[in-house]
């Protein structure tokens, strides 16, 4: 892979923009919708591997806490690879965090996202 290189956020690709705005809105169908029915998400260590575990995931991911998200940061790793770092307010243990959503997409779908610190 090359260097990644800072990118503003509205440069990044339409699929991830899209999941992104669904994400936040809590809109589960919406942000399936971005993926590839064969995509995986990882997020604290667990694997979320194709439509109904990501659906799954989706509509769990936060739902038991209050907080805002602002999209701080993207890059562009290359043609097939983004990241977003978004940093995360709220009633959850700690309160702030921030985190790095790595996207690799194939066929402007999301193939892979890894959600970590």
């Amino acid at each position: 892979m090359t260097e990644p290189t800072s990118i503003r956020p509205d440069q990044l690709p339409a699929t991830i923009r899209e999941y992104l705005a669904a994400h936040q809105a809590r809109d589960t169908e919406g942000a399936l919708g971005a993926f590839a029915p064969t995509a995986v998400v990882v997020d604290d260590g667990t694997s979320y591997r194709g439509t109904d575990e990501i659906r799954g995931f989706l509509s769990k991911a936060g739902a038991g806490f209050t907080y805002t998200t602002t999209l701080v940061a993207a890059e562009r790793i290359d043609d097939a690879h983004w990241v977003a770092a978004h940093r995360l307010e709220g009633d959850f243990p700690g309160g702030v965090v921030l985190l790095r959503y790595r996207f690799a997409l194939d066929d402007d779908l999301v193939a892979e996202l890894v959600i970590a610190p």
